[in-house]
């Protein structure tokens, strides 16, 4: 049984599959300091000066030691930018991919 999983971990797509993950979780963090340290800020004074992290509805106010309820649309609002940015960027490194292997054929 061992045998079996060395030769399973020595496997290509494995390894492969292990790199993929580190460099997406790198990558992830790339991308979410992209999004709140730069576009939010850019895009929060375009429309006037909004910080997104602010932006939120209240259901019900903090009263005394019970904290405010209240829907944080605005944290929302910047993972999506995150998702479209993550998405945007590995679109074109597949395309980028799929035209390398269409001229090596």
């Amino acid at each position: 049984m061992l045998k079996e999983f060395k030769t399973f971990i020595a496997q290509g797509s494995v390894l492969d599959l292990a790199v993929g993950v580190i460099i997406g979780a790198a990558f992830g963090k790339i991308t979410t300091s992209l999004v709140e340290d730069i576009l939010n800020p850019i895009l929060g004074l375009a429309i006037g000066g909004v910080n997104f992290k602010e932006l939120k509805i209240i259901l019900k106010q903090a009263v005394g030691e019970q904290p405010e309820v209240a829907i944080m649309y605005g944290n929302f609002i910047q993972t999506i930018i995150q998702f479209l940015l993550v998405a945007f960027v590995i679109f074109f490194i597949v395309r980028y991919a799929n035209k390398l292997k269409s001229e090596e054929k």
